[in-house]
This record gives structure tokens, sequence and C-alpha cells, in this order.
């Protein structure tokens, strides 16, 4: 059992945050926070985190076609986490399933607006991992 909590720079916790976002459960954030490591500011970028939760896109074009991959590279729990949040949102969120419904009207397959989705939610997940103190700080009442 683990004990204790993980706070960010300002001293509140993160992983409350984690569990406030939708599809997000006790484990996958767990798995999360563990990629993350124990510095939030170890992942700079947007970029950096996607990569290191092996969601960055990479090229996979050949000839006229343009397409991308995933990065096949970096931490596989947190991506498994990541397509873990990504499938409950299919299951329960109509937005995601709008947006599926509308990249596969583009012409992209499920896989690949199953790819973008898991970059969408890194970034959503990056933000409250390296987010300001100032911007969480409890408000007075």
């Amino acid at each position: 059992m683990i004990t204790g909590t993980v706070v960010d720079s300002g001293g509140y916790p993160v992983a409350g945050l984690l569990l406030g976002t939708y599809g997000v459960g006790p484990d996958t954030a767990a798995a999360l926070l563990i990629a993350a490591g124990d510095n939030p500011e170890r992942p700079g970028t947007r970029a950096s985190f996607a990569a290191l939760c092996g969601v960055s896109p990479i090229e996979a074009s050949s000839g006229r076609t343009q397409r991308h991959r995933l990065n096949r590279g970096g931490d596989r729990q947190a991506n498994c986490a990541l397509h873990t949040i990504v499938l409950s949102r299919l299951r329960r969120d109509q937005r995601t399933r709008d947006y599926v419904q509308r990249r596969t009207a583009e012409g992209k397959t499920r896989r690949e607006a199953i790819r973008c989705l898991k970059r969408y939610v890194a970034r959503e997940i990056h933000q409250l991992i390296t987010r300001s103190p100032s911007a969480t700080a409890p408000m007075a009442a």
C-alpha cells in the first residue's frame, strides 16, 4: 500500500486533481504519477511528457501517404493508463464519441483517432501535474 501524498511545488495534492478528471481512476493516476516522477517539473513541456508516456507521434509516411503512428518508446504503464482513460471516455463521454466520429468522417481510422485522443489526454494530464501553484491556491471563504 502506498502511503503519503504527492504534492506539486505549491504543496497541493496532485492525485486529487487527477482523480477528478473524467476517466481517471486510482490505478491510472498512480501509473501517470509514477511516470512523471518525484519532480513535477521533470516533464518540462507537453511534448516531452507525451514522449515520456509513449504517445508522441512519429511520422510513418510512405510515398504519397502521409500518416503518423505512436512512439513505441516511453513508459508502457503510462501508455496503458492513457489508453484506459481514452477507452473509458469512449464508452461514456459523448464529446469523445463525437470527436472519433468526426475524425473517421475525415478519413482517419479509429486507431488513428484513438492515437490523437491519447495525445490530447496526455496534454491534459501534463497541465494538471505541472500547473502553477497560484492557479490552484484555495480560495478564501
